[in-house]
């Protein structure tokens, strides 16, 4: 089963909420990136796609990330 495809519009939402999610996580620590990225697209995948469900998916994997992270 591959990736699922998105829309121009929607992988620019996730790019944008990754970011903003990410402003304070430097570009450094990748595993960090990743892992909110992976929970984003996960919540995507499943169907969120609102902005406001997708910060909420991405802050919530960003806080159960270890404190160097942050």
């Amino acid at each position: 089963m591959g990736a699922p495809m998105f829309d121009t519009a929607t992988t620019a939402l996730l790019r944008a909420v990754l970011d903003e999610v990410c402003a304070r996580v430097s570009q450094r620590e990748i595993s960090a990136r990743t892992h909110v990225a992976s929970k984003i697209l996960e919540a995507a995948t499943g169907g969120e796609v609102s902005p406001e469900g997708l910060r909420l998916v991405g802050r919530d994997a960003l806080s159960q990330a270890p404190t160097m992270w942050r």
